[in-house]
């Protein structure tokens, strides 16, 4: 049995991961983070309110009590669009608001929860696994489309922190694993506006949470950085 906290967890593919956690009973308690507040539907489920400032990710994470020293972590934050931007097809759409929008919600907010999650876990924790949602197009040596200019950059600036934290994990924290997830195109509100001309299969949110929770159980701490798709296939960084 292990702890399970799911940062961002209002989400569709993370209210999926923690329902299956829930009904499984595969967890000894699960603590849920999301900037609004949840109802809680087992007993051994806590929730925090927290709205991703640096000083409400601290208090949170000063707030943290985990009933098992085995640890799992799945970090959903991120966005692709909203009502004042969308992703840039040239660069003549680049702009200063959407690249800084992006990059505090895909890679500074995630990047703070690792932060804040490494003196804990270097003090209480036999193991951690940390499970973060980046992306395929955040590959750099996978470009070969171009576009998306904020969005890809976001990603990979992601990438780089997941790999960096890695080494300061496995050097406090021997039994460490950090991965970098591409859920694939998952019928959400983060996809909507390009499923109806993707190429790609849609998947359920429960089918990625399944995949999820198989690969982040079935990976071996080994203080090293992954970077996997869905099917647990590598992506090159």
């Amino acid at each position: 049995m292990y702890s399970t906290l799911i940062i961002g967890a209002n989400s569709a593919i993370a209210h999926a991961i923690s329902e299956k956690l829930i009904s499984a009973k595969a967890c000894d308690d699960l603590i849920l983070v999301s900037r609004s507040p949840i109802t809680v539907t087992s007993s051994n489920v806590v929730s925090f309110v927290c709205d991703y400032s640096e000083p409400s990710i601290e208090h949170v994470a000063s707030q943290l009590t985990f009933k098992n020293t085995h640890l799992r972590v799945f970090v959903c934050n991120g966005t692709l669009h909203s009502d004042h931007y969308f992703p840039e097809k040239k660069a003549g759409e680049l702009t200063e608001e959407a690249m800084l929008s992006l990059f505090r919600a895909n890679t500074v907010v995630p990047s703070l929860w690792l932060k804040y999650l490494l003196p804990i876990a270097s003090k209480k924790l036999d193991d951690i696994k940390i499970m973060l949602f980046s992306a395929r197009v955040g590959s750099i040596s996978d470009n070969e489309l171009g576009g998306w200019y904020s969005y890809r950059a976001s990603k990979a600036a992601l990438n780089m922190m997941i790999k960096t934290f890695s080494v300061e994990y496995k050097r406090r924290i021997i039994q460490s694993k950090l991965i970098a997830f591409h859920p694939g195109m998952t019928d959400t509100p983060l996809s909507k506006p390009f499923q109806s001309r993707a190429s790609y299969t849609l998947f359920t949110p429960e089918f990625v949470a399944e995949r999820a929770l198989n690969i982040i159980e079935n990976t071996h701490c080994d203080g090293k950085a992954s970077y996997v798709d869905w099917d647990n296939q590598k992506i090159e960084w």
